[in-house]
């Protein structure tokens, strides 16, 4: 009977599969190469094309209401919870709170929110929606669901189920990047 000789491992595969999975998952892959880059092909242009026509589309169905694409979103934020104080709605909806305080302006000019100072810590302020504020962000569900469920005419439930995961995916990978980006700048 012959004798088999454990298989020699090369130093190559010896450090690659000793490499922690982090070392691992920094190759990127080299889908797009500089030399036959085309804009229309990335994944990228395409997710802000399908954006812009989404935003372009829920602000027309948003107009009845009054609403534009900038002001439905800080309104659903409160409405739904996610935020109670400029600070907070401006880092829900990633703007400066320079921007953040001129938009609830227009919505406070609208009869939307109002500003309520803290009885706890008067340093505070705290929005609320007032009634017709209530109202219209009650809408705006709808107008989301008739929006997407439009843009996603022709696909299956499964293939629905598959593009949110792989969305998600590379969500994960731009959190990750940017998570590093911050490491790096000591933020």
């Amino acid at each position: 009977m012959a004798t088999r000789t454990p298989a020699r491992r090369t130093p190559a595969r010896s450090a690659a599969s000793a490499a922690p999975a982090e070392a691992q998952k920094a190759a990127a892959p080299a889908f797009y190469l500089p030399e036959n880059y085309r804009p229309e092909e990335s994944v990228g242009y395409l997710m802000r094309r399908i954006l812009n026509t989404v935003a372009t589309e829920i602000e027309r169905e948003m107009g009845p209401n009054g609403l534009t694409n900038a002001q439905w979103i800080p309104l659903f934020k409160l409405y739904v919870g996610s935020a109670s104080t400029v600070a907070e709605l401006a880092r829900e909806c990633q703007l400066d709170a320079g921007a953040m305080t001129r938009m609830l302006d227009r919505l406070e000019a609208k009869g939307l929110l109002r500003r309520v100072r803290s009885s706890e810590d008067r340093r505070v302020v705290n929005l609320e929606l007032t009634d017709e504020g209530r109202a219209a962000a009650q809408e705006i569900p709808g107008v989301l669901c008739k929006v997407q469920n439009a843009h996603m005419q022709g696909f299956t439930r499964a293939e629905w189920q598959t593009l949110k995961s792989l969305l998600r995916r590379i969500l994960e990978n731009a959190l990750a990047i940017q998570a590093d980006k911050d490491k790096q700048d000591g933020k």
